[in-house]
Formats: structure tokens, C-alpha cells, sequence
């Protein structure tokens, strides 16, 4: 599924379930408590921290797209192309960062 059709789902789910969207302030702040919840996960499972039993059940997909719900409720809420803008910055990433990436010795091993 494009962007832009997430952009509309999340736009309709919005005016058939949520009433309103929330504003943009509290939109960050949730944005911010679920990329807590991905950073958590993701310290507990492939870091150093142990795994909580309570963790273990966990669903980092299902976290992940949380970030990515709120993610599209702001760029629907103040009026970002967010597939346009994604299109543009993968463009200019690949352009600036091709060599970089492939002359950097911390990758090669």
C-alpha cells in the first residue's frame, strides 16, 4: 500500500472512530511514548537489558505501526505529502550518502 493511501485510511479511520484528530501537541507526545515503547523493546531484545517476562510478549510490528499511525495523523494534520516528502529525501539520501556509505571502514566488516 503507497503513502499516500495509508494517509487516507488513517484520515477515514479518524472521521469514522476518533471523532477529531488530537492536536498536534498531543500527537507528538504520543509519537514520543511510542517510540519509547519500540526503544524498549528493542534494548531488552537485541540489546544489553534483559527481557522482563512482561516484555516477552511484546509485538515490535504492532509498536512499530503505532509509530507509524501517529506518524500519518500528523503529516495528515498539517498537510505533508508524506510519500512526496519520503520520495524527496530517499532521492537526496541516495545521492549524498551512496559513496559515503560505501567508503566508510566501519562497514566493511
Amino acid at each position: 500500500m503507497s503513502i499516500k493511501k495509508s494517509q487516507e485510511q488513517v484520515d477515514q479511520w479518524i472521521k469514522q472512530h476518533g471523532v477529531r484528530y488530537f492536536n498536534e501537541l498531543t500527537n507528538m507526545a504520543q509519537l514520543t511514548e511510542e517510540v519509547g515503547e519500540v526503544a524498549r523493546i528493542i534494548a531488552r531484545r537485541y540489546g544489553e537489558q534483559s527481557e522482563k517476562e512482561s516484555d516477552k510478549n511484546k509485538d515490535l510490528g504492532e509498536e512499530l505501526a503505532d509509530v507509524m499511525f501517529v506518524v500519518l495523523c500528523l503529516a495528515n494534520q498539517t498537510g505533508t505529502d508524506l510519500e512526496a516528502s519520503f520520495n524527496k529525501k530517499l532521492q537526496i539520501k541516495t545521492e549524498r550518502d551512496h559513496d559515503r556509505h560505501h567508503n566508510n571502514e566501519k562497514l566493511k566488516s
